[in-house]
């Protein structure tokens, strides 16, 4: 198995396309407008960022360079796209695949942080099934997950990815209500994963507008 070493902006956009690929299935691949928009959204991001369209382009070059990422061409979009290849890559099944996007989207994770955040991806049955898959993850070579030291004062061990190489510890953000979310923030959170797919709605709305007027008379 391969050694990956990725940045912080590549494990970004490459846990964006993996999301957007098992959630949003119907506007995958991503334009890199919807891309970025994927990136920088405040839901479901650990930390909020604000990369910029070079940024963007500089990680999917190099994510293609590595056989993580690829454009995507087609012959009723103008536009190009992007996709990713992490489970072709590793040859992860959907279990894999989810916990792995979370942990790049959101950094270090409980076992019950992970189902309830992977929900959307696969429905663990219980923490055991999360656990299992991590377990199986920390047995590749190199391994690809792994467990870190439970910190004073929290209840669980936190789990993070090794893509972007050894992590040795996790500091828990000041003033944290991440355990628990309460139902007004995830009201918010709704309301702003519905107003990105109404911005990926609108770019795919331009591009068939710029593909139509291919073929209006002059």
């Amino acid at each position: 198995m391969m050694n990956i070493q990725l940045n912080d902006v590549e494990v970004r956009v490459l846990g964006a396309l993996v999301e957007k690929e098992i959630t949003t299935p119907d506007y995958y691949p991503l334009s890199l407008h919807a891309l970025i928009n994927a990136c920088n959204q405040r839901s479901n991001r650990d930390p909020v960022l604000s990369l910029s369209e070079g940024e963007v382009t500089a990680a999917l070059d190099s994510l293609h360079q590595k056989g993580l990422a690829r454009p995507v061409t087609s012959f009723d979009s103008r536009v190009p796209k992007y996709a990713n290849q992490l489970a072709e890559v590793f040859n992860f099944d959907r279990r894999e695949t989810a916990v792995l996007c979370v942990l790049l989207l959101r950094g270090p994770q409980t076992p019950g942080e992970l189902r309830g955040r992977t929900e959307r991806m696969y429905a663990f049955d219980d923490l055991a099934a999360v656990e299992a898959t991590l377990h199986r993850l920390t047995e590749r070579e190199p391994p690809l997950v792994r467990q870190l030291a439970r910190q004073p004062g929290t209840k669980e061990s936190r789990w993070t990815h090794l893509l972007a190489g050894e992590v040795e510890a996790w500091t828990p953000p000041a003033a944290s209500t991440r355990e628990t979310p309460a139902p007004d923030e995830r009201v918010v959170r709704l309301e702003s994963e519905v107003e990105e797919l109404r911005k990926e709605v609108a770019d795919l709305k331009r591009e068939l507008s710029d593909f139509r007027k291919q073929f209006e008379p002059d």
